[in-house]
């Protein structure tokens, strides 16, 4: 069988004009014209000077201004009025006034349909202008009103359909935004508990040095020395001072066991490896593995209550390797979890801080996530 290597790119292309705004105007204007044309026989046969070809092509072309209706959605509703004066087509101002609801909102849509209906009246009662949908007044309108205001008023609750998964997609941003935020002061918060410390243990033994070195060359080098440290302590409190200070520091890989048990204790067993050589891994990456694991433990405990956790810490050439998998449960838990959705962000906050790598999904029936994380023995 021939196989032509540009079928899956024209599918691709295919697939992503299918879903594309563009595609939608099409659609809804091939829509109209196909609805319109059931009256191509009819238009013919009146005194309008059309045949069926003719009739056709301007049916295609009023129809065809359609895909304007997200730029231009009063460019279609005038053209439905024209077709409504001259052929009594009132398809076309269904799709009008639906666009307008749709893309430009509720004052828009409500005065399209008053200058729909308006248009309709001040038609009827033109001399021999033929009322196709009525023969009386109250039953014309009875017809053109309720399809203007039906075909507004669809268009305006989808519109305000819009507004609201906007909002959403906006809030679940800013949550987004907001948990890498807080990621990034309980980085820095570690930094300067663990820092801090080192730089105070610095300042204290080269003062001690300069006390030895008393009368010695050295002694003004080590008391710089001091100074220095105590300047750098200074400005990495005054750097991160603003931070939640009645936080505790994020322990590390010696706090693994305690999430274990509490892990544990709410159902959930723990199959805890950690290798000897992850211990030697500076504090600060210590606390991203913890954080990492935490948040992992919270997310199966809420999503795969009662099935059993496997978390793997171990030492890959120069890369420290956390692996988190649990199981999928055959049936959602009977509660739906209570979920910000925020906690992968924090995660991978958490490790690109510290030049790692994440990675989160569904692994042949399980939930995996990898995290990968330079361990700095190289650096030392």
């Amino acid at each position: 069988m021939l196989r032509l290597p540009a079928l899956p790119a024209l599918r691709r292309c295919a697939d992503r004009w299918a879903v594309s705004p563009r595609a939608m105007d099409v659609v809804a204007a091939v829509s109209a014209f196909g609805l319109m044309v059931l009256d191509v026989p009819g238009l013919a046969r009146a005194d309008n000077s059309l045949t069926g070809v003719t009739a056709t092509l301007v049916l295609a072309a009023g129809a065809a201004t359609l895909v304007l209706r997200r730029r231009a959605p009063w460019v279609p509703f005038v053209v439905a009025l024209f077709l409504m004066g001259w052929l009594h087509e009132l398809t076309m101002v269904q799709f009008a006034l639906y666009s307008l609801g749709r893309f430009r909102g509720r004052r828009a849509a409500v005065l399209a349909t008053l200058l729909y209906v308006a248009a309709s009246y001040v038609l009827f009662n033109l001399p021999g202008w033929p009322a196709k949908h009525g023969e009386t007044l109250s039953e014309f309108l009875g017809l053109v009103v309720p399809i203007g205001a039906l075909a507004a008023g669809v268009g305006i609750a989808a519109y305000r359909q819009d507004l609201v998964l906007a909002l959403q997609v906006q809030r679940s941003e800013s949550a987004a935004r907001q948990a890498v935020q807080e990621e990034r002061i309980s980085v820095g918060r570690d930094v300067h508990d663990l820092v801090g410390r080192e730089l105070t243990v610095l300042a204290v033994r080269a003062e001690v040095l300069a006390v030895r070195a008393r009368g010695d060359a050295h002694q003004k080098d080590f008391e710089e020395l001091a100074d220095t440290a105590r300047r750098a302590h200074h400005m990495l409190n005054e750097t991160i001072v603003r931070r939640a200070d009645g936080a505790a520091a994020t322990p590390g890989l010696e706090g693994l066991a305690a999430l274990a048990e509490e892990s544990e204790r709410m159902g959930s067993p723990v199959d805890l490896t950690v290798a000897q050589e992850a211990k030697a891994l500076s504090p600060l990456r210590q606390t991203a593995v913890h954080r990492v694991v935490q948040e992992c433990l919270t997310n199966a405990a809420k999503h795969a209550p009662g099935l059993p956790v496997t978390v793997s810490i171990t030492v890959e050439g120069r890369d420290l390797r956390v692996e988190v998998r649990n199981p999928l449960p055959k049936s959602p838990p009977d509660r739906a979890p209570v979920s910000t959705g925020t906690g992968l962000f924090s995660m991978e906050e958490r490790v690109t801080s510290m030049g790692g790598s994440l990675r989160a999904g569904r692994e042949h029936g399980a939930y995996v996530v990898t995290a990968l994380l330079p361990t700095g023995f190289g650096h030392r």
